[in-house]
């Protein structure tokens, strides 16, 4: 099998998962409808300066992919379960490809969830310069490599049974220490979520709302956290290969 044949089957498979648009696609459209369509009105958002749909757009944004992007684990775990990795293994699909499939059907459910609540915020009157729309959605996709590693190496380390919940829960602390739903500016928590891949996805769909985007720091605590997932999926990934 090779690289475009096996792209070209995972991303069909992916989408014609029921539970993949439930998740993925329906969940942050449903939430930002519920939460912003009753607030379509409110220009100053608690003395922000910010409308109520830009915020919660951009809120959602860093949700929603970041959720999706980990949702990939939940596929490797249910072929481990079945055997299809192994049988991925019997044909010539390097390890490298693997890995970049992988990573680009999260990346096509990231973009599709990005554009969906670009297209709901615009519905509720959302305008956002040209420039920081692509500025914002730059970083993003960035932003989100640390997250398709995490859930490479959770897809290789649980169980169908398992992996569910172990997503959800890791999705909702980082989004919560990350500064999703409030902002974190000083404290013992600001100190914590400098650390996290979360506060600076935060901080890159912030650039919506006249966000500075990432300095040195971010792009540090980004790439080490790649660079550690990564090889974390990837040993996780060899000790799979050596299973009888």
């Amino acid at each position: 099998m090779n690289g475009l044949v096996y792209a070209r089957f995972e991303l069909l498979r992916t989408v014609r998962n029921r539970r993949f648009y439930i998740i993925s696609f329906a969940l942050p459209l449903i939430l930002y409808y519920a939460i912003a369509g009753p607030a379509r009105h409110v220009t100053d958002l608690q003395g922000s300066g910010i409308s109520a749909p830009l915020y919660y757009m951009v809120s959602l944004a860093t949700f929603g992919t970041m959720n999706a992007v980990l949702a990939g684990g939940a596929r490797i775990a249910a072929e481990r379960a079945t055997g299809w990795n192994r049988q991925l293994r019997l044909t010539a699909l390097s390890t490298r490809t693997y890995f970049r499939v992988k990573v680009l059907t999260s990346y096509v459910t990231a973009l599709t969830t990005i554009a969906l609540l670009y297209v709901a915020g615009a519905s509720l009157g959302v305008s956002v310069p040209a420039g920081r729309w692509l500025q914002m959605t730059t970083l993003l996709l960035i932003g989100l490599v640390p997250f398709a590693a995490l859930g490479i190496l959770g897809g290789h380390l649980l169980t169908p049974d398992s992996i569910g919940p172990a997503l959800g829960g890791t999705t909702a602390i980082l989004a919560l220490l990350g500064g999703v739903w409030f902002p974190v500016s000083n404290g013992v928590l600001h100190d914590v979520a400098l650390a996290l891949p979360s506060y600076w996805l935060v901080q890159a769909s912030h650039v919506a709302i006249g966000g500075q985007g990432w300095g040195a720091e971010g792009w540090i605590v980004v790439a080490a956290w790649t660079a550690a997932a990564g090889f974390l999926a990837a040993e996780a990934y060899r000790r799979d290969t050596k299973r009888v």
